[in-house]
């Protein structure tokens, strides 16, 4: 992948990639994918180089444990896991959905806590009780406390060494409704890795527009793993998204991962279109209109090296070309270069007598123009010229 600046630092370590849009992502509201977008969407996951996948609430229904078996047997080359409440109900469920790993989740601040009726104490001997059940069970155990990030910072320290002293593979630290600080959880990660020696596991969630940010500032900490969905799709404003901390991961130098993002622009179509959900033009790293330019300084700089106003390239992505856009800030260059691509050839002088229109005209239209109403311009100054025409 490209990149004119990279950190000079040498690699800390792999990050572990857990996707969880097909348990998370699916909590969305309105959205719910078939049995086969669900194997099509594992599928593509796996080939993208994720290093686990959450794929389902097994407790949710029959079918639902049938559709994540039907993904047992296909045999991929991933860390499959059930997501659970801490309930031994859950657990049995999980177990006849067959997976590979489960993730038991406990609700953890004195909020949370008081909505279930439940205290410490509960948490603490379902801890005993359930951690030791599942690894009879299952090849790997992980753990969850919801709204860790609302959590009293002894109780989630507290909760962190039991479910280690329980035997758990992992401990998730989920930022249930996304209030966690990049700085913050930065300090917050550091703690809890000095304080007990299992894995940890970061779950973002995108409220105030940093699930990206955390997850990537969390793994900066030493967290061993994170949670991330495709698209960030997931319930409110959804979760971190793979396609942006794996190229932010890659662009950053420091942490070698297996994520083929050349295979990232495919997969986020395909869930997007599982899902019923438009990918917005300005979403980050596949947004549409992250590879267009319009501005008259950028296009001219693009023109001569297309990494000048981008972070990585199109292709790198797997998406065919950035594009110049004719509008209200364009300049020659891009006239120019637009032309060329009509067999229309003009110098900069020629181009720079068309902007005066170009401007006028994107002003009435409030969009961008077309090649073809760039060529209409192009054509009333030039080869039939009108009183329109300000020259």
């Amino acid at each position: 992948m490209s990149n004119v600046t990279p950190h000079m630092h040498p690699p800390l370590f792999t990050p572990w990639i857990i996707d969880t849009t097909l348990r998370d992502g699916e909590q969305a509201p309105g959205v719910a994918f078939s049995p086969s977008e669900k194997k099509d969407i594992a599928r593509k996951l796996a080939a993208t180089g994720v290093d686990e996948l959450e794929i389902g609430y097994p407790a949710i229904s029959s079918e639902e444990q049938s559709v994540i078996r039907e993904i047992v047997s296909m045999n991929l080359p991933v860390r499959l896991t059930s997501w659970s409440r801490a309930t031994r109900a859950d657990l049995e469920c999980a177990r006849a959905a067959d997976t590979e790993g489960i993730h038991l989740s406990f609700p953890l601040s004195e909020l949370y806590l008081n909505l279930m009726e439940k205290d410490y104490a509960w948490v603490h001997r379902q801890l005993e009780t359930l951690i030791p059940e599942a690894k009879k069970y299952f090849s790997f155990v992980s753990v969850g406390g919801q709204d860790a990030t609302r959590t009293n910072g002894k109780t989630l320290e507290t909760f962190v060494r039991d479910a280690s002293a329980c035997g758990a593979d992992r401990v998730r630290i989920a930022d249930t409704v996304g209030i966690a600080t990049p700085l913050t959880l930065i300090q917050q990660i550091q703690h809890l890795k000095s304080s007990a020696s299992v894995a940890l596991e970061f779950h973002a969630h995108n409220d105030l527009g940093m699930a990206t940010a955390n997850a990537f500032s969390a793994i900066e900490a030493g967290c061993d793993a994170v949670s991330v969905s495709v698209t960030g799709l997931g319930e409110r404003a959804g979760n971190a998204a793979l396609e942006e901390l794996a190229v932010a991961l890659k662009l950053s130098g420091q942490y070698p991962i297996s994520i083929k993002a050349e295979l990232l622009h495919s997969l986020c179509e395909t869930v997007a279109k599982a899902s019923n959900r438009l990918i917005q033009d300005q979403k980050p790293v596949i947004g549409n209109a992250v590879f267009q330019h319009e501005s008259g300084i950028h296009c001219n700089a693009l023109l001569k090296d297309p990494l000048s106003y981008q972070p990585f390239l199109p292709g790198d992505i797997g998406k065919e070309s950035y594009e110049l856009v004719i509008g209200k800030h364009s300049g020659s260059a891009s006239v120019q270069h637009i032309l060329s691509t009509r067999g229309i050839n003009v110098d900069r002088e020629q181009a720079r007598k068309l902007l005066p229109n170009v401007r006028l005209a994107a002003d009435k239209k409030k969009c961008r123009l077309s090649a073809a109403e760039l060529v209409n311009i192009y054509t009333q100054c030039f080869v039939n010229p009108q009183d329109t025409c300000k020259r």
